[in-house]
């Protein structure tokens, strides 16, 4: 069995390669010992780890595994999943959006870090919190899709009432600037954490689509493990993407573009 590891500062995510088959799956960092217990009980042909926590595992395990830089190894695992998907793009930006966002750009042979925010998963969770008192991503996450940014966050459109704006109604004047217009309504959850995934997403959208401009690409590609059961942030950084112009890609399994690009490296 072959087996690559990114091992990140909250998901540990795992590509395993057997019978030409491939098996996805992850784990919680604050589970890292029952991943070395694992590994140290599998009958394992190749192993290459990757991410902040690879030498953490790499220290209790039996096996002698490779490591890799992790921007490396999410470039190739990208590489691998875009044409394994159909997408016949050579030069683009490619946002990981983990617990915070790296942005990378990929010339058609080699990536290079560009930049880097730290909004992502990170971010909703945190402020998530503060908002809900909801600890559970998938739980917080689920709430969110069904909110209404509306109340809390000020559009183009809200303050061009009864004109044409010269930019795009939809587009976000001020996240969280419409709640003094609303004092008199009730705040729910659903509506406090779809605003805040909307506030994660379009920072990363405007940070990628000002790279792509930089870098001279029409191509902007997300991965990622805050796309995880997150489908309203999808909806916002894909739409947000087209609405200013440029092409985005969602890559399914991207979040173990690190994983698998480190087994192929």
């Amino acid at each position: 069995m072959k087996i690559g590891i990114d091992a990140g500062g909250t998901l540990i995510k795992i590509v395993q390669e057997h019978d030409n088959r491939r098996y996805y799956r992850t784990e919680l960092t604050t589970n890292i010992q029952k991943v070395i217990d694992w590994l140290n009980n599998e009958e394992i042909e190749t192993l290459k780890l990757t991410g902040g926590n690879a030498g953490v595992i790499a220290d209790q395990i039996h096996h002698s595994p490779e490591i890799f830089v992790e921007f490396d190894a999410s470039s190739k695992g990208l590489e691998i999943l875009l044409d394994e998907q159909g997408h016949q793009i050579e030069h683009y930006i490619f946002a990981n959006v983990g617990t915070g966002t790296s942005f990378h750009y990929f010339d058609g042979k080699d990536q290079q870090r560009v930049g880097g925010v730290g909004t992502g998963g990170g971010m909703i969770q945190g402020l998530g919190y503060l908002l809900s008192n909801i600890t559970d991503y998938k739980e917080l996450t689920n709430l969110a899709q069904n909110g209404d940014r509306d109340a809390i966050d000020l559009k183009v459109k809200h303050i061009y009432k009864d004109t044409e704006p010269p930019i795009p109604g939809d587009l976000t004047a001020a996240n969280f600037g419409n709640v003094l217009h609303h004092l008199d309504n009730q705040f729910t959850s659903a509506n406090k954490l779809a605003s805040t995934i909307g506030v994660v997403g379009e920072v990363i959208t405007t940070m990628a689509i000002t790279l792509a401009r930089e870098y001279k690409t029409n191509h902007v590609v997300y991965i990622g493990s805050s796309f995880n059961n997150n489908q309203l942030l999808r909806e916002v950084v894909e739409n947000y993407t087209v609405l200013r112009g440029f092409k985005p890609y969602y890559i399914e399994n991207g979040a173990f573009s690190g994983a698998l690009g480190a087994l192929y490296l």
